[in-house]
């Protein structure tokens, strides 16, 4: 998962790239604080001592030059190094023949959940990402609503996701890991909640968990609870708002349910994805991540027993 300082603990050259410019600051920062304080500090020390006023001095023109010179240095070194960080993480999209897209994924912001688009496969996901280790994706970043601000501190800068608006940034693990990310723009009552992490696999695992998501859930016996849960999931309102494909879900407001019973977490990070913690969501979404926009559906204890099978199902 990462140190407990992340934004210390970089894992891509993208935020190595952002690391070492913070280092360099820190450190001109700091010897420049030292030499000024340092300065007051004497000038105090011998005006204290003195009964008279000290020798004025009028002007030096070394003196001057080298303070001019100084800052002039360390402000065009601090400008060479930022143009380097630019072109280091800044994701320009590129020139596509027609028919051919401009980024390899799309995350695209709600409140309060990130939704995952894979273009080449069409995989979607909710609240995690996974990538292949050591390979830069050019990701476009689209709002759903309100203003939000992608930032996984150990792989990429932070980017604001505005609505009507798309932006790019590079996403790229050095190593296998699991990483958090997270909203840092403030956009509404469960910001603190608005969750993610990304999965960086070998390349042999991606391709597994590529594959396996390409794979729709088999059909479901007629009689047993995961059927009776698939039908009263379709009965009701959930299809209007979620997906699940090869069903007649087709839903875009909440996230895509196609392989739940694959994923680590609910709720943006809220739950674990547990059957109980299922069952817990599902009873009252409201009660576990206030605020949520999953309305409460008074489910008995039967139906609860129902979605939670047929949910299981859905790998």
């Amino acid at each position: 998962m990462g140190s407990a300082l992340p934004a210390f603990d970089p894992a891509s050259p993208q935020a190595q790239a952002i690391h070492e410019l913070f280092v360099q600051v820190l450190c001109i920062s700091a010897v420049i604080f030292t030499i000024v304080a340092g300065l007051v500090l004497i000038a105090v020390v011998r005006g204290r001592k003195r009964a008279t006023m000290p020798d004025q001095d009028f002007g030096n023109e070394k003196f001057e030059i080298a303070w001019m010179v100084g800052p002039i240095v360390i402000v065009l070194w601090l400008a060479a190094v930022s143009a380097n960080l630019v072109l280091t993480v800044n994701a320009v999209p590129k020139a596509h023949p027609a028919g051919h897209t401009d980024a390899d994924l799309v995350v695209t912001a709600h409140q309060w959940w990130w939704q995952v688009q894979y273009i080449d496969t069409g995989v979607v996901a909710a609240n995690e990402i996974h990538i292949p280790a050591g390979k830069k994706l050019r990701v476009r970043l689209e709002s759903a609503d309100v203003i939000h601000c992608f930032w996984v501190p150990q792989l990429t800068r932070k980017m604001d996701l505005i609505p009507g608006r798309e932006n790019y940034v590079w996403l790229e693990a050095t190593e296998p890991g699991v990483y958090q990310g997270r909203c840092a723009e403030f956009c509404g009552v469960q910001h603190t909640w608005m969750e993610f992490k990304v999965y960086a696999h070998s390349q042999e695992d991606f391709s597994r968990w590529q594959a396996g998501n390409q794979v729709v859930g088999a059909k479901l016996e007629a009689g047993n609870l995961a059927a009776a849960g698939q039908a009263l999931f379709m009965g009701m309102t959930c299809r209007a708002c979620h997906a699940i494909v090869g069903t007649e879900a087709v839903g875009t407001i909440a996230p895509d349910l196609t392989h739940l019973a694959g994923r680590k977490e609910l709720g943006g990070g809220v739950l674990a994805n547990s059957p109980e913690d299922l069952r817990r969501w599902l009873a009252d979404p409201g009660a576990v991540k206030p605020g949520c926009k999953m309305p409460n559906f008074k489910l008995t204890d039967a139906q609860l027993d129902q979605l939670v099978a047929y949910l299981g199902t859905l790998k």
